[in-house]
């Protein structure tokens, strides 16, 4: 099927400016991502830790971003319930409202791959404005062959991200880059 690199291309390609992925091997992958927002760094937790409200559906198990839902507090669960199914998509393992969120989890296919990963969310202030820093570290075994999923992550994590940030901005208003 030769649709799938191309498809991972133009995902790539939409990505906000201020995403990179590097330490990309087959045993792992580091992404980044950065977004300014126009408000405080409270404001932007109290978005983030509703995350039905910006991740994706086409980015779950059940379809509907609605039945996703984050305990901020460690031990807490960023979970997904639907009828009788349920998926823990990570786990919190540090919650400073107004400044950092930390999740242990390994999201959608890297699940069942017995892997490390760790999705931290820093807010910093940034001249007025609050500056959302994402990194997503991914670790396993040389044979994982994560360096073939570095790119679809970037892409899925980097649409997340921007879908956070839009949340955060006056309607119509674009990003900064």
């Amino acid at each position: 099927m030769r649709r799938l690199p191309l498809a991972v291309a133009l995902a790539a390609s939409a990505l906000p400016a201020a995403a990179a992925t590097s330490e990309v091997t087959p045993s792992g992958f580091l992404v980044s991502l950065r977004e300014e927002v126009p408000a405080s760094p409270q404001q932007a937790w109290d978005a983030l830790v509703q995350v039905s409200r910006w991740w994706s559906g086409k980015h779950s198990y059940s379809g509907d971003a609605a039945n996703l839902s984050l305990e901020p507090r460690a031990g807490g669960c960023w979970c997904e319930r639907w009828g009788d199914s349920s998926v823990q998509h990570g786990r919190v393992l540090y919650a400073l409202p107004g400044k950092g969120l930390r999740l242990e989890g390994a999201f959608g296919p890297l699940q069942s791959m017995a892997v490390n990963a760790v999705l931290t969310f820093r807010l910093e202030p940034a001249d007025g404005k609050t500056a959302i820093v994402v990194t997503y570290r991914v670790r396993g075994s040389p044979d994982a062959g994560l360096d073939k999923l570095a790119g679809p992550v970037d892409a899925v994590m980097g649409e997340q991200v921007k879908r956070l940030a839009d949340l955060l901005r006056p309607a119509g208003e674009p990003a900064a880059r």
